[in-house]
């Protein structure tokens, strides 16, 4: 295999990776934060983005997540979110730079 081949398998692993790691972990994330099946959970921190925003479209919609989970246009964006922050990524990680000592 050649350096270009590896170089787009890499980018390929990376940008399924966040894809995967975003559709996976951002309803655990809703979960361990306190937007439940069962409603927002006691002294959670969800209990207190309540009690500081109240109940405005943002917990709402937090919550909404947390007791149902995405449907299928929500994990296609955030699917397509993660795909570009992958994509992102792996190009930041392949940069490379020449370092040439003084003369």
């Amino acid at each position: 295999m050649d350096s270009e081949t590896i170089e787009e398998l890499c980018k390929a692993i990376i940008t399924a990776a966040a894809v995967g790691g975003t559709v996976v972990l951002t309803p655990a994330l809703l979960a361990a934060l306190g937007f439940g099946a069962g409603g927002v959970a006691a002294g959670s921190i969800a209990a207190k983005l309540m009690s500081m925003f109240g109940t405005g479209w943002l917990i709402a919609y937090l919550q909404s997540i947390g007791a149902a989970g995405f449907g299928w246009f929500g994990t296609s964006v955030l699917g397509a979110s993660g795909a570009a922050v992958g994509n992102i990524l792996s190009s930041i990680c392949n940069i490379t730079v020449d370092v040439k000592p003084d003369p």
